[in-house]
Parts: C-alpha cells; structure tokens; sequence
C-alpha cells in the first residue's frame, strides 16, 4: 500500500500564502494536476455508477439466471457477454459497484476515525496510553493485511459484514501510526504553545489546533486505503469469504469465471477485474494528486 510519509504538516502560517485560504490553495493545486484530475475523473465515473445504478435499473439476482444463454459473447443486446448462469455481465458489473465500492469507502471511514482518534490520544497523553496503544498497533501489524483479514473472516464467517469488519480492524494501524506521529510534531510547535499560553486546556489545544493541522495526511491516506480495500474485498469475496451468492461482487464474479479462460470465454473474467483495476487506479492517482495539493510546501 502507498505511504503518505511526505505528507507532512506544517503550521497553519504556512499554508496560508498569497492571501489565500488553506482550502482555495489547496484546490487551486489539485486542480492543476493531470494526475488528480484523471483519478477524480475515474472515481466520479465509479460513484455516479453506484449511486445512480439501483436508482435506474432494478436488478433481482436471483432470478437474472438463464441456462440458454451461457457464456454468450459480447452481442448488442448483452454488451459484455453473460456468465456461467446466463446473467448479463454489465447490470452485474453495474450493480456490483455499489457493493464493492460501498464496502471498501465503508471499511475506510471506520479504521480513519478509530485509527486517527487512537493515534491522537497516544501521540497527546504519551505515557503508558501511548505505549500500550502502539504496542497493539505493532501486533497487528506484524501480519500480512491480506493474510490476517483472510484468518478473521475464516474465523467468524463469511459476508459483507464480517469482511468490513476484518478490513477495517487490518487497517487501524496505518491510521493510528500517520495521526500520531503528526500529534508529536505538532505538539511542540509555537503556535500550539501559544495556545496552551493563553489559557487553553489539553482537550481544547488537541481539537482546536493539533488534529486540524493533522488532517492532510489522513486525508491522503483514507484516499489510497480505499483503493487497498476495494482488493482486499476482492480477494474476500474470490476465496467466497466476501458476499455471497447471488450478491454481485467483483472478487466473486472473477472466482466464477477465471476457469473459463482456457475454454475462449475471456469476457466472463476480463470485465470484472477491468472494473477492480480501473477502480484501484482511480483511487490511486486521486491520492497522489491530493498528496500533492495538500503539502503546504508546494504553496511556498
């Protein structure tokens, strides 16, 4: 998974230049970016079609099965071909967007603020706090993330809840890592002691000033992990630990399908990893172009 190690923070002096706010500075920068620009163009692609797709179209997969069109190839009245069961591969694509995308930003946003509310503590109280919170970042960290979500979900079962549930739990520490290390190089800046000077408690310094000024990098970071958890919701559902049948789900399509490679029927495999893939690098470039837009050294 990409590191946002370069996404340093900086005090709040330096990102307002020019006259400009943090916020205009930053969206100046990013749409500037052909990088950001593409990512945020393939992303947008992605959450019109999950957003818009149960809207338009209703699809009840456990009737969509039709014996006397399998494995039909790419015709005009089905634009990608059909399946195994003789289902449409483009209103299963379609549809598994909301779920594939839905899990992942879903995993996302809970290992972010459990992540992030773990590091600001350990990184602000120091002590003990910090040392047994970390202590149970770095166990977690000692297995692979794909391996450990794998074994959690082997263990309490199969299903789109289970597998946010490992998914988020193997990316807690990235978060808690990234927002702790930005709390020690804040704490100490002159603006937070010019805070703690003129009277402000611990609670109101660490809302106030500290976890503002931390944002960037999580920011960053919650883009790209969205990427790593749209694989790892793939790889879930390809070992048949993610949703389940009839669920549409891109993991679970490819693992109805790669067996049929050998046989000519390219297009049952070949769309839904085209879709895992273009997701992925969506998400990847948008973070690389937010990196960039959100280093107040790029606004010097």
């Amino acid at each position: 998974m990409a590191t946002v190690q370069d996404a340093v923070v900086r005090r709040p002096e330096a990102w307002t230049g020019r006259g400009r706010s943090p916020a205009h500075a930053a969206w100046l920068r990013l749409v500037a970016s052909p990088v950001a620009r593409a990512g945020f163009a393939i992303v947008g692609v992605f959450v019109l079609i999950a957003v818009l797709t149960p809207a338009v179209h209703h699809y009840d997969a456990t009737t969509d099965a039709d014996l006397t069109l399998r494995l039909k190839p790419p015709t005009a009245a089905h634009p990608l071909g059909t399946d195994t069961l003789g289902r449409d591969i483009l209103v299963r694509v379609l549809h598994a967007t909301r779920v594939s995308l839905g899990l992942a930003v879903s995993a996302v946003a809970v290992a972010a603020v459990v992540g992030s509310l773990l590091g600001f503590l350990a990184g602000y109280l120091r002590r003990r706090v910090d040392l047994v919170l970390m202590f149970c970042m770095d166990i977690l960290l000692a297995f692979p993330a794909t391996l450990l979500a794998i074994a959690i979900v082997a263990m309490i079962g199969p299903g789109l809840r289970n597998s946010l549930f490992a998914i988020s739990l193997v990316s807690i520490p990235a978060y808690a890592r990234l927002s702790r290390g930005a709390v020690l190089a804040l704490r100490n800046q002159e603006f937070v002691l010019a805070a703690r000077g003129l009277g402000g408690g611990g609670g109101r310094v660490l809302v106030s000033h500290i976890v503002p000024n931390s944002l960037p990098p999580l920011i960053v970071q919650a883009t790209l992990s969205v990427a790593f958890a749209i694989l790892e919701a793939a790889a879930l559902g390809f070992l048949g630990l993610g949703a389940q049948p009839p669920t549409p789900e891109w993991g679970a399509m490819l693992a109805d399908s790669y067996k049929y490679f050998t046989s000519g029927a390219w297009w049952a495999f070949f769309f839904p990893g085209a879709a895992i893939m273009l997701a992925v690098l969506g998400f990847n470039l948008l973070g690389d172009g937010l990196r960039d837009a959100l280093d107040p050294r790029l606004g010097q």
